[in-house]
């Protein structure tokens, strides 16, 4: 049985309002990663992340360095447990 990884991301600094959420989706789509992305209402970003541990490692280091525009102060990741299964990956408000 294949281990599946999960981390979920939260990403501070200037990370709304600079195509965040779709560059996250994109590169989680690249990467075969399934989960969520969404804006948090202090102004973060949160995504939690599920696949391969490279995968998601990859999309993690998307994440700390942000689309142009954008700049992250910090990316706090807790890696833990599968806490349930997604059906591809999506943005949510």
């Amino acid at each position: 049985m294949k281990v599946i990884a999960e981390a979920r991301v939260v990403v501070s600094g200037r990370v709304q309002g600079v195509f965040f959420r779709a560059s996250t989706r994109d590169t989680a789509a690249r990467n075969g990663v399934r989960g969520f992305v969404r804006n948090l209402p202090d102004g973060r970003v949160e995504a939690v992340l599920q696949g391969d541990r490279g995968a998601v490692e990859s999309v993690v280091a998307f994440m700390r360095e942000g689309p142009p525009g954008a700049y992250v102060e910090a990316a706090d990741v807790e890696w833990r447990p599968a806490t349930e299964a997604f059906d591809g990956f999506s943005v949510r408000r």
